[in-house]
């Protein structure tokens, strides 16, 4: 009654050239050079230094996350990096709650 309608044979060449080609693809993107998984800075970098304080102060927001990505460190690292500059009082906390805290570049 119901069912797949049986292919013909040259229906059936085309459908595993197909395939051939789709694998042969998939080989070519898996041995292409694999990303270098650095890892991520857990000492922080130096508040005072003015290659740091310049390059935060490009950014138009300042968040963990923002800054963690930007200079390849850790959460963590970040949030004690931002709370650092603060009290230096080289950026100012703009809102926050206890989750996240957004600054900016004074």
């Amino acid at each position: 009654m119901g069912g797949k309608k049986k292919l013909n044979l040259k229906q059936m060449e085309r459908m595993q050239d197909k395939k051939g080609e789709e694998e042969k693809d998939k080989k070519k993107e898996k041995s292409g050079s694999p990303r270098e998984k650095k890892p991520l800075g857990i000492i922080p970098p130096n508040p005072k230094s003015e290659k740091v304080v310049s390059e935060l102060k490009k950014m138009r927001v300042l968040t963990p996350y923002a800054v963690a990505s930007r200079l390849n460190i850790r959460m963590s690292v970040a949030k004690d990096l931002l709370e650092t500059l603060e009290k230096n009082g080289t950026i100012q906390m703009v809102s926050g709650s206890h989750n996240i805290k957004i600054y900016k570049a004074e």
